[in-house]
């Protein structure tokens, strides 16, 4: 399973997908789009947003911290 978080710092539903994805054991890779342009861009092509969290698992594009759609994407 390929999790992705496309996050800042400053967002507090990025930690809250962080803390959700340690509690559940999820192994996730994280990228601060504030510092890396080229993670923010490949961010808004996969989206279309330029807000975060955008959460990417398997390939299904979760905006915002949706638990019950994580929970389904994670399924």
């Amino acid at each position: 399973m390929a999790v992705t978080l496309y996050s800042t710092p400053s967002c507090v539903y990025c930690k809250k997908a962080k803390d959700y994805f340690q509690q559940k054991h999820v192994p996730f890779t994280e990228y601060n789009v504030a510092q890396d342009m080229r993670r923010a861009e490949e961010m808004v092509r996969k989206s279309g947003q330029m807000g975060v969290p955008v959460i990417d698992v398997n390939g299904k594009i979760i905006i915002g911290f949706n638990q019950p759609e994580i929970d389904k994407a994670l399924k």
